[in-house]
């Protein structure tokens, strides 16, 4: 891969795979599952990375921090069954930062140079280490430095945790249900030295990007100088099923579809990154109106963030709008475009 991130340190990258090494001898996930979430506090940010140890089914040996409020909320959507691990959606929820253990097969040239670069050797299933970080709207990507710090606290911490967790496994049942585990730096001691807390999850952080003033005086033009138009559209916003590669870290763009109802046929669509979606939402919408020139008695969509965005919209125009649990066009265009650009992940299997 030509993309490139300031990458950890040679020490940031012997403690990354030492650690690693320790926490493979020892195995977690034949005593811990992945719902044994405890958290290790940033000394420098004071964020918490929510740690959850996987590999209990035997499909997947690994360990994620899941950073913050929206990392948490990921998780929990993932842990709950909410999103389908084999949902497209489901890598856009993850902001995490991930060390797993892979085939050899898995593992990529960058890798292959730190581990040279360290004079380690690895042989064996699942016996090689792999970092990664995942945000949201990107390709899973290498560590920058930063993340490599924030890493190696976290892996830690979570060793203390997973050893005592062996010896003693009520240690993560909370005293209330709001309440998770967390380790926790001690403040004014000399040393780096840590303890526990019982602390609530912090609130996911508001959205600003979700309100805007809507423009009145447009919206009335384009209700008269459009014609109202019977039965319903769906309207959406999904990543795009391939990244962009634009010299930096590989990111997916953001899809936003109109399509009818009835017919199930596109109408209009939109490409960008997700934050100009949000930005230029008004904007983006009342210019297709205005080219379509026509506008439906009802929208249906299946975001809460869709139906706050476009209620500042339909109410100037009177048109129903509806917050559904699935959009059934929608769907099926996603499938047809994964179909396209991926294949039928079936076919490897036929004979």
């Amino acid at each position: 891969m030509k993309n490139k991130v300031v990458g950890p340190s040679k020490d940031q990258w012997q403690e990354l795979y030492r650690l690693a090494g320790e926490i493979k001898r020892l195995e977690p996930w034949t005593w811990m599952s992945e719902q044994n979430l405890f958290g290790v506090q940033n000394p420098k940010t004071g964020e918490i990375g929510y740690c959850s140890i996987m590999g209990a089914l035997g499909e997947m040996y690994a360990i994620a921090v899941y950073l913050g409020p929206e990392g948490l909320i990921g998780w929990r959507k993932l842990s709950s069954g909410d999103v389908d691990i084999d949902h497209p959606d489901a890598m856009h929820i993850q902001k995490c930062l991930m060390l797993s253990f892979e085939d050899r097969d898995f593992i990529e040239k960058e890798d292959f140079k730190t581990i040279k670069l360290l004079g380690l050797k690895f042989r064996g299933r699942n016996a090689w280490p792999q970092f990664r970080s995942y945000q949201p709207g990107y390709v899973p990507w290498y560590l920058a430095r930063e993340e490599a710090s924030v890493l190696v606290t976290a892996l830690t911490q979570a060793l203390n945790v997973i050893k005592r967790f062996k010896e003693n496994n009520s240690l993560l049942i909370p005293p209330d249900k709001k309440s998770i585990f967390v380790r926790i730096p001690m403040k004014g001691s000399a040393a780096e030295e840590w303890t526990d807390a019982w602390m609530p999850p912090p609130p996911a952080d508001r959205n600003d990007l979700l309100t805007f003033q809507p423009d009145e005086i447009r919206i009335r033009r384009v209700k008269k100088n459009s014609q109202r138009q019977r039965g319903g559209w769906e309207m959406d916003y999904f990543y795009f099923p391939v990244p962009i590669d634009e010299g930096e870290r590989p990111y997916f763009p953001t899809v936003f579809v109109i399509v009818d109802h009835s017919r199930g046929l596109v109408l209009q669509n939109w490409l960008g990154r997700q934050s100009e979606l949000y930005s230029d939402f008004q904007e983006i919408i009342l210019g297709i109106l205005e080219q379509l020139k026509v506008y439906p008695e009802e929208i249906l969509v299946g975001k809460p963030e869709a139906f706050q965005l476009l209620g500042q919209i339909t109410s100037g125009l009177g048109t129903e709008l509806r917050l559904v649990e699935e959009l059934e066009c929608v769907e099926n265009l996603r499938e047809e475009m994964n179909l396209q650009f991926w294949g039928d992940p079936d076919d490897e299997f036929d004979e």
